[in-house]
């Protein structure tokens, strides 16, 4: 067997029928390459540092170069290959090649124009929303698909009519119903399923410049195309011969029914039916043979530009399979192949058009930068790097918009939008544009009620500060950081359950919650119509550590060894499943703070899943919707393990908020899998306990984070549409007293409850916009409720008295609510606490309750379950 010498490289490089693993430091290939195993295999170096691993030291060594490459058989060694120094490169060449990670696919992502005031978008999560201005200011309004449709992927305008096309091939066309709301109603082309009984599950579209007709590629390879809307009337054109319709690039620029369509395999087609053939190939000579391959992806449309080389001349501009800019040029009744290359180190991934004909093209690449192209010999440089966005990203091979001359809109790789616009003296500048909840962002719907968000008509308002321009957003983006790949890997992580977090967990509002005991036994405080409340005990082999979610009826729990259990109720049977032992099962440490607000009903979704902190400090993703178990490592900021998390989609859909164990906040977006960390002073370090949301209604993003800080203080995260994310520090309700445990719950938006260091519950509300401090003690003699008296140090003293077995005081032990109107605290001798907000909005302690290992009180009745 052959063995070769180990040096180490970025990627790997194949020697014979042997891998060796090289690490390449300073490397003149930008991107990753793919290797498969050949047998007349050459190698080639392409780089200039390189390092062996001493088997004795156990470390890595740098070569001196030249080093000669090994095959020993036997002891018999022979050079079979040898890495030279590389050659220098002269002053005045330069080196302008560097390195980015390539971004993923969009594939459901697009941005449509509709008119100057109208842009409308399909986002990763499968949303339609139109975003346009109101007379006012810049607004959206939402316009999703039917449930039943499935994920958005693009949106046409065509003959005074709105199409949408779903992920799964369907097109549906908007109409507006006797309430004169919009609604979308499937569209079907109907063309031939009388004869093949069929659904035609179309891929993709494209409008005719004069927006009377549209085009299609079907799922199958074929062209399909809409003659009119009202009544609908349909054609197929087939495919090209031997080949198939993978994106159609050009409609009718040229001349009425003249197409450009590319193949699957990367040839350039062109269709008219009245030529015969219909179907003619675009042939490659032999100078740009190596160029031949175009794009072929559904949104690889050209941008088409007229009279650069004649009076007369057409250009089509497309992209090759290899990122670079390639031109069909129609000049003199003659084709022509003209290569215009990529910028050095990148791959151009989709084309944004100019406004008119004299605009130049802009293009993003895989890593997600904005480059123009300046086609003119007076430019030394002819592709000009207008980067990206602060902390963002251009969304890869989705292509922009061009809204007026000098004002282009693209999509973000994070879900958002940016506009690159003019700046005075030729100066571009990029802002951002906020995205609705759906893409797990901030951006509000406009609303039916008068004022500047009106969905019609906005109207100024006396105290509204309203901005003219579409940048307004990019005010309240700027706490968003894009988490660098670069960061430092952090020690090892050896992290356990914080049990005080996950005792409590609420079942069923004002019926069922459980409770996990010091010494690992799992209860349920259960109430029926015959036999009223009483304990129900789950045992298990082993030792339950925490509750730490709940999802339709079912419990999630951890045991001592960091396994996911399930408990679940199946009719009148109980089962355990170990979701650990599951296909790429893990180990967990936490869950989410809540799993819902008592009251509102929870409404399930196609991606339900509950979210997990591993052993390790990563995030992870248990699916669990119609049962359909699936674990999703969802990683961690990079170098930063997480502690905790902070909120679950309470605050915001699609989003998850998490501490590190560097005490910052960070956030995990579900539709874009990216991790943003938000600024933070440095001053400011928080705890890592759960957090807690407030909105002060469903119908409104407007609301706070509450977490507790390192030193015991409690810490608001506030967001308002108009100011953005703003820090704000509450402290502690007393000098004496600091807060332990976790924040929560709060009710109606305006109150929150927190544990003290003394044993006491903390009340902060809002008192006509001012934040109050209300001392709720404890469950004793005389205690009546909450109080807003100052907190005295003897008064604390005077509430402290215990006895051998009964201690009233409140545990560190996470609170949960009960009801609309009731939480339920654990005392520090077991038993457990209930206050009750009264009809006069009072908060009183109602009823203690006796628990299974309590000594305070006799145990009650307790059932026992297997």
């Amino acid at each position: 067997m052959s063995i070769i010498s180990s040096i180490i490289l970025l990627h790997l490089i194949i020697l014979s029928s042997t891998f060796t693993p090289i690490i390449i430091s300073h490397s003149d290939s930008c991107y990753l390459h793919q290797y498969a195993a050949h047998v007349d295999q050459r190698f080639e170096q392409k780089n200039k540092r390189f390092w062996e691993f001493n088997d004795k030291s156990h470390t890595w060594v740098e070569v001196k170069l030249p080093y000669n490459l090994l095959s020993c058989i036997n002891n018999n060694c022979t050079v079979v290959n040898s890495i030279q120094e590389a050659e220098k490169k002269r002053e005045d060449e330069g080196d302008n090649r560097s390195c980015y990670q390539i971004l993923p696919a969009r594939k459901r992502v697009s941005v449509t124009k509709l008119s100057e005031t109208s842009i409308w978008v399909t986002g990763e999560s499968g949303s339609i929303y139109e975003r346009f201005w109101n007379g006012l200011q810049w607004v959206i309004a939402p316009h999703d698909l039917p449930l039943s449709a499935g994920y958005a992927v693009s949106v046409f305008f065509v003959n005074q009519s709105i199409l949408a096309l779903s992920e799964g091939g369907l097109l549906y066309q908007m109409h507006l119903n006797e309430d004169s709301q919009p609604i979308w109603v499937e569209f079907k082309p109907e063309f031939d399923t009388s004869k093949s009984g069929e659904t035609v599950q179309l891929s993709f579209g494209l409008v005719s410049n004069d927006r009377e007709r549209m085009y299609f590629g079907t799922k199958k390879g074929l062209l399909l195309e809409l003659l009119g809307i009202d009544p609908p009337r349909w054609e197929n054109h087939g495919r090209p011969p031997g080949a198939n319709v993978s994106a159609i690039t050009d409609a009718a620029t040229i001349r009425q029914g003249l197409l450009l369509i590319v193949s699957g395999a990367g040839d350039l087609y062109e269709y008219h039916r009245a030529s015969k053939p219909p179907w003619k190939k675009h042939i490659h000579g032999e100078e740009t043979k190596k160029h031949t391959r175009l794009a072929s992806s559904s949104s690889s449309k050209a941008c088409t530009l007229h009279g650069l080389v004649g009076p007369h001349s057409v250009s089509f501009f497309l992209l090759t399979k290899a990122g670079e800019l390639i031109e069909r040029r129609l000049h003199r009744r003659k084709w022509n192949w003209v290569v215009h290359g990529k910028p050095q180190g990148h791959q151009l991934s989709s084309i944004t058009c100019p406004f008119t004909n004299d605009g130049s093209l802009l293009f993003t690449t895989v890593s997600g930068f904005v480059f123009e192209y300046v086609d003119s010999e007076d430019v030394e440089e002819r592709w000009v790097n207008h980067k990206h966005p602060p902390h963002a990203k251009a969304a890869r091979g989705v292509a922009g918009v061009s809204l007026q001359e000098g004002r282009r809109i693209f999509a973000l790789d994070d879900g958002r939008l940016s506009e690159l616009h003019l700046s005075g003296r030729r100066k571009y500048v990029w802002s951002l544009i906020d995205a609705p909840e759906t893409e797990g962002w901030n951006a509000e719907y406009c609303t039916d009620e008068r004022g500047p968000l009106n969905c019609i008509l906005g109207t100024k308002e006396e105290t509204s500060q309203v901005s003219s321009v579409w940048r307004k957003d990019s005010r309240t983006q700027v706490n968003y950081l894009l988490s660098s790949d670069g960061a430092p890997t952090l020690s090892d992580y050896n992290a356990t359950l914080d049990r005080t977090l996950f005792r409590l967990r609420l079942m069923q509002a004002s019926k069922s919650f459980f409770l996990i005991t010091d010494n690992d036994l799992t209860f349920e405080y259960l109430n029926t119509e015959n036999n009223g409340w009483f304990w129900l005990r789950h045992q298990h082999s082993t030792g339950i550590q925490g509750a730490i979610g709940n999802y339709n009826g079912s419990l999630f729990v951890v045991d001592e060894h960091g396994s996911l259990l399930i408990r679940e109720r199946s009719g009148s049977d109980l089962a355990w499943i170990n979701c650990t032992a599951m296909r790429k099962g893990r180990h967990v440490i936490g869950g989410s703070p809540w799993d819902g607000i008592p009251g509102l009903p929870l409404r399930a979704k196609p991606e339900d899943a509950i979210f997990l902190v591993s052993t390790t400090g990563r995030l992870l993703q248990f699916t669990v919707v119609l049962r359909k178990f699936k674990w999703k490592d969802c990683k961690n900021p990079p170098g930063i393990k997480i502690a905790s998390i902070v909120d679950q989609e309470g605050f915001r859909n699609n989003i998850v908020f998490v501490t590190g164990e560097n005490g910052r906040l960070y956030q995990y977006n579900k539709v874009t899998h990216l991790w943003h960390q938000h600024y933070q002073s440095q001053h400011l370090v928080l705890s890592t306990s759960l957090g807690t949301a407030m909105r002060s209604s469903v119908r409104t993003l407007r609301g706070s984070l509450f977490m507790l800080s390192e030193d015991g203080g409690l810490v608001e995260y506030q967001w308002s549409p108009m100011e953005g994310w703003n820090w704000i520090e509450h402290g502690s309700p007393h000098t004496n007293v600091t807060l332990v445990g976790a924040p929560g719950p709060c009710f109606g938006g305006s109150q929150l409850f927190l544990i003290g260091s003394d044993g006491s519950v903390y009340l902060r509300y809002l008192d006509l916009g001012e934040w109050k401090w209300s001392n709720c003690g404890f469950p004793y003699d005389g205690n009546t409720g909450c109080s807003d008296k100052d907190f005295g140090d003897d008064d604390i003293k005077r509430k402290s008295h215990v006895d051998k077995y009964c201690n009233p005081k409140i545990s560190p032990t996470r609170s949960i609510p009960f009801e609309e109107d009731s939480v339920i605290f654990e005392l520090q001798d077991g038993r457990l606490g209930e206050m009750k907000r009264t009809e006069d909005k009072k908060w009183i302690w109602s009823r203690t309750i006796g628990t299974p290992t309590s000594l305070c009180l006799e145990n009650p009745w307790t059932s026992w379950a297997t």
